[in-house]
């Protein structure tokens, strides 16, 4: 079951790894391939982890043919008789040490081998040396045991004996937790564990065997960013080994769990519900992927072919690619979306060996094949010693390619053969014209879509929730400029849980980003990769190859135009029926019987044969209230997942309600294939006819799409996942503020650490937008939009930190030295009512305190406050040297920020007006980091996320550029500077702790500390970090200060450090790391309160940046 303590979850954990093979091309067996894999493995030391006492690694594993001459001398002597290579299978088994259910555990396999036919030949202990393992490794180590099962004779050798032991090995893992089967086939086996690299060797004896044969080798060193991993965790896998992360996870599973009804093979006849489920859930994302592609393989599919199913090249837009190979994965990806994420995949089932890179090409793998025919493969060069003049071929895996070797026929096959081969297995460009049908071919209907009177859109804008702001600023400023508007400062209103505006149920959620373990990816540099096109209709078989398989409806952009969703409500094509279903209900029923009544009505869509379901609130008035359109699609959503249903029924929206970009992203985030924002377009044409939108109805109507799809695109960009098809249904999210109980029912697999509001609270906030619009007693209302001030502070409106009260009092206090003015600017902030979660804590004072004497001065407690890094060019040179000249008196530190620093200011250090700041970021920029500038520091902090804007880079515009700030960022005056979301040499953990190494090369003296932003799993990618050899940690808030974001980052990416903070602390502790690090927070930190607050979760250091 999954681990959860305090705020740590196992879910959260990471991965980043070594892989490497060696694979003798014609198929020759030899030691020397087992022998030099281990060396490989032992060469990528940098890239494996291990615990806090360094005794005890994070996971080594290796992949192998199985050894017919080494098992058949080894058995004999045994008394277990095997037969001819190829006619027995061999698993490998982690048991209980406890020997009851050990013994358990084993008749219970013998049991399931015999009631499926075969005959279980014999256990052999295998041979191991556990005095070279680390404690933690000894203390969790499993009784490692080999058992052999005689092939059927008639069945053959091969992938259909596989298959069987497959069925074997699913019924025994569903009828035994204790027990894990690490491999059972008859054609390779693993062997793995919790090692240092250099223990696997060492550990089983097996390997140490000169008789020990095979021609393919795969090897896997995990860096994981928890150090309380498990000997199953550890690679290989079944089929493969991963470096990477797939970030798709949770709607790839939920589809698979939905596939499991509609898919069908000729291969399983009455066995299919032997082996469900296909996916372990509580597996990582690499044992989840490895599962499916098992899967796959058993039931027909070729491997390789599953491989590019699953992990496809970016190929919508790649017009080098041929027409036929292009067509071949149109037809898979109507069926199956990416499993999106950075990845080097290598694969083997003992007779090929493939390897894959993800499509943004984010893991390294290069590789070599030598004269005397073997390939190598690994993540970097150098691994093995190989004269030059033995090497025939050296080359790299290129993004979105494959290379494959089969060892049956010979022969190394490039990625254009392989794509070329299985792209003319069938016609799939006469399949797709014939059956895939593409919105934009729809014939608009002969049916006026349906309009609103002035008054009408006023009164469901009020009902809906609309603010003035978002009708002024928000839908104006996109469909006027086709981008989503800009802001800056940052965010000091409080959570929508706190909030007395009646937040929509959007904001409850916070999106999630990619930080270290993988990157965020640059959506603009990097869009041949990405695709917003999705695929509507009713999921093929994707294990039979047949035309009807791509029987579906092809929109390449999911926010819909009115005509757009007209035009789908009236197709007629064969195959294709569609269901339109109200998420509206009388106001005198209650939402949970109206959530209930909508799953009645999809069910019955669906036995009617609806393929399409549109979710409609049209028809809101003074009797009818609308389902918030969030909850409507996300119940429906997990009501299919949970009937297994998901794939038969493709959801549409039709709501009046979604109108911002985050809106947008939560509803395909929670499983909508498109959305028709039929008020917002109305409210566009509101704008025309008021006169403050001087722009053709229908060219905004797309400017405001578009606007809305890329910035979702940019939302999914920042957890580096680069198609809308992904993005769809994967939750990539975290609920701030709402029960337990909804979480549980409606949107199943969220993350949710705070509680909150209940059904019936949602219910009243309907209720009471509805009165707003349309008055219970028929009385006339107020339809101006309300002006509440969720940036700009309105009075009456939305309460604010920085209000003109505490502003004021600040400065006066400071410019005074007024202590007792301090107290009153202290006070107001520190209200309860302020919307913060540490508002809602309170100290636990003891009887007794201690003597003033014993607390920490201070004189001393100020050396532990730093400036927040704001940069040169944001800021004026006189704030940013005030700044570094009033922390550097203080004995505090100032931060530069990512603009560098100039060489007078890094000259000043040590004199008297010391304008020279103590800590040096490197940014994703790079802009001013020189020698001489890392030299200067105390600290140097590496910036992975800012709290304002996580997952996005910086720009400083062309005017801005001046020649003064040019000659310190060491760049060209008048050219606007960009930051990239990503560090272009950080894709991993092991890449940041490489350029940590660099930086401690360039300054020994300096600390090195690493910028982090607080989500969901900070904690276990601290521990990483941590691992890596950082010194401090900064886990900075959402909250925080920017010169210019999307308002959708600032208002909804990202956590309140008070979560980050907590569960780093928690998990560093959990891990042993805590000692190892300092940690450091900081967002609106803004009174003596909030640094005692944040000091009891952990901190030890704490930044200022928007109050200075």
């Amino acid at each position: 079951m999954e681990q959860q303590r305090g705020l740590y979850r196992q879910q959260f954990e990471h991965d980043n790894c070594g892989i490497g093979a060696v694979v003798n091309i014609t198929g020759q067996k030899s030691h020397e391939t087992v022998a030099n894999a281990l060396t490989i493995v032992e060469k990528l030391e940098h890239r494996a982890g291990k615990d806090a006492e360094g005794k005890t690694g994070d996971g080594v594993g290796i992949l192998l043919q199985i050894s017919h001459s080494f098992f058949k001398n080894t058995c004999d002597s045994l008394g277990v008789f095997l037969g001819e290579e190829g006619t027995y299978g061999v698993g490998m088994f982690f048991f209980p040490r406890e020997e009851r259910k050990r013994k358990q555990a084993k008749r219970m396999f013998e049991v399931i081998v015999k009631k499926e036919g075969m005959k279980f030949l014999g256990w052999r202990n295998v041979p191991i040396d556990e005095t070279v393992l680390g404690a933690r490794a000894k203390d969790c180590m499993p009784y490692i045991m080999q058992g052999f099962i005689e092939k059927p004779k008639k069945v053959e050798k091969g992938l259909a004996f596989d298959r069987k032991l497959y069925v074997i090995r699913r019924i025994f893992e569903q009828s035994n937790e204790d027990t894990y089967v690490v491999s059972l086939s008859s054609r390779t086996i693993v062997y793995k564990g919790m090692f240092l690299v250099g223990q696997l060797r060492l550990f089983f004896q097996d390997l140490q065997a000169e008789s020990y044969k095979s021609a393919i080798a795969l090897v896997h060193s995990r860096f994981s960013t928890n150090t309380n991993p498990s000997w199953e965790r550890a690679h290989p896998n079944r089929l493969m080994v991963h470096n990477g992360e797939i970030n798709t996870i949770k709607g790839n599973v939920d589809k698979m769990t939905a596939r499991e009804e509609t898919m069908e093979s000729s291969l399983w006849e009455n066995e299919f519900h032997k082996i469900l489920p296909v996916v372990n859930t509580e597996g990582s994302d690499s044992a989840m992927l490895d599962n499916t592609l098992e899967f796959l393989t058993m039931s027909g599919m070729p491997l390789p072919l599953a491989v590019m199913v699953l992990v496809p090249e970016p190929w919508a837009n790649n017009q080098t690619l041929s027409q036929e190979v292009r067509d071949f994965y149109q037809y898979y990806a109507t069926m199956m979306e990416p499993w999106d994420g950075p990845a080097s995949i290598l694969f083997s089932d003992g007779e090929v060996m493939g390897a894959i890179l993800d499509r943004n090409g984010l893991r390294p793998s290069r590789y070599y094949i030598t004269t005397d025919g073997n390939l190598i493969l690994s993540s970097e060069v150098g691994v093995l010693s190989i004269l030059p003049e033995k090497i025939a071929k050296k080359e790299r895996l290129h993004p979105g390619k494959m290379l494959l070797v089969d060892t049956k026929i010979g022969k190394v096959f490039s990625d254009e053969e392989i794509k070329q081969y299985y792209a003319k297995q069938q016609p799939y460009g006469e399949w797709l014209d014939s059956n895939l049908v593409e919105l934009k071919s729809l014939k608009i209907p002969n049916e006026k879509v349906e309009e609103y009177e002035k008054d009408q859109r006023k009164q469901l804008q009020k009902a809906f929730g609309y603010r003035y702001e978002e009708y002024r600023e928000s839908i104006r400023n996109m469909a006027f400029h086709g981008a989503e508007s800009i802001a800056s400062m940052g965010i000091d209103t409080p959570l929508s849980v706190f909030s007395s505006e009646h937040q929509p149920l959007f904001h409850y959620f916070k999106q999630l980003f990619a930080q270290v373990t993988n990157p965020p990816i640059d959506a603009i540099r990097e869009e041949i990769v990405t695709s917003t096109t999705i695929y509507v209709g009713k999921d093929g078989n994707i294990l039979e190859e047949k035309p009807e398989n791509c029987q579906v409806l092809k929109i390449n952009n999911p926010i819909l135009t009115n005509t757009d969703l007209l035009k789908i409500k009236n197709m007629k094509q064969e195959g294709f029926q569609v269901a339109v279903v109200p998420i509206t209900y009388y106001k005198s029923s209650k939402l949970e019987k109206a959530l209930e009544y909508v799953f009645v009505q999809v069910d019955k869509a669906y036995r009617d044969g609806a393929n399409i379901l549109i979710l409609s609130d049209r028809g809101v008035d003074e009797n009818h209230l609308a389902i918030p359109s969030l909850l409507a699609v996300s119940a429906v959503h997990q009501h299919l997942v949970k009937t297994k249903k998901r794939t038969e029924l493709a959801v549409i929206l039709e709501s009046g309600e979604p109108r911002e970009v985050h809106h947008f992203a939560t509803l395909l985030g929670y499983g909508a294939s498109a959305v028709n924002p039929y008020l917002a377009q109305e409210t566009i044409k509101q704008l025309i006819e008021d006169g403050m939108l001087e722009k053709d109805y229908y060219a905004a109507v797309e400017d405001y799409n578009n606007a809305v799809l890329h910035g979702i695109v940019k939302i999914a960009s920042k957890m580096g996942i680069s198609t809308i098809q992904s993005y769809q249904g994967a939750q990539i999210f975290e609920a701030i503020g709402i029960s337990e109980e909804v979480i549980q029912r409606y949107f199943t697999g969220t993350v949710s650490r705070i509680g909150g509001i209940t059904l019936k609270d949602i219910e009243e906030d309907v209720k009471k937008r509805h009165s707003e619009a349309f008055d219970p007693l028929g009385q006339p209302v107020d339809l101006a939009l309300d002006s509440i001030g969720g940036h700009k502070m309105r009075s009456q409106g939305e309460e604010h930190r920085y209000n003109p009260q505490t502003i004021h009092l600040l400065q006066q206090a400071v410019q005074r030295g007024d202590y007792a003015m301090f107290k009153q600017y202290s006070a107001l902030v520190d209200q309860e009512d302020t919307g913060y979660l540490r508002s809602l804590l309170e100290f636990q004072y003891p009887e007794k305190g201690v003597p003033i004497s014993e607390v920490e001065s201070a004189k001393s407690i100020v050396k532990r406050f730093k400036t927040g890094a704001m940069s040169y060019g944001s800021i004026s040179e006189e704030a940013h040297e005030a700044l570094a000249i009033a922390m550097n008196r203080l004995h505090g530190k100032s931060n530069t920020g990512e603009g560098g620093e100039s060489e007078e200011r890094l000259d000043s250090r040590g004199r008297k007006e010391d304008r020279c700041s103590s800590i040096k970021q490197v940014a994703s920029g790079r802009f001013g980091v020189t020698s001489r500038y890392l030299v200067s520091a105390d600290e140097i902090q590496i910036k992975m996320a800012q709290g304002a804007k996580p997952g996005e880079g910086g720009h400083l515009p062309a005017k801005k550029v001046y020649p003064w700030i040019a000659k310190t960022r060491h760049s060209t005056a008048g050219v606007s500077l960009i930051s990239p979301p990503p560090h272009h040499d950080i894709y991993s953990i092991e890449d940041l702790a490489q350029l940590i190494y660099d930086l401690k090369n360039a300054n020994d003296k300096a600390a090195i500390s690493v910028k982090l932003v607080s989500e969901a799993g900070v904690g276990t990618v601290a521990a990483g970090v941590a691992k890596a050899g950082a010194e401090v940690i900064l886990v900075a808030g959402y909250d925080g200060g920017t010169g210019a974001a999307p308002k959708s980052s600032i208002q909804h990416a990202g956590l309140p450090w008070e979560l980050g903070l907590a569960e780093t602390h928690q998990t560093l502790i959990q891990n042993g790391l805590r000692d190892k690090i300092r940690l450091e927070t900081d967002g609106k930190l803004m009174s003596g309160r909030d640094v005692a607050v944040a000091a009891l979760l952990g901190a030890e250091e704490f930044g200022f940046a928007t109050a200075p």
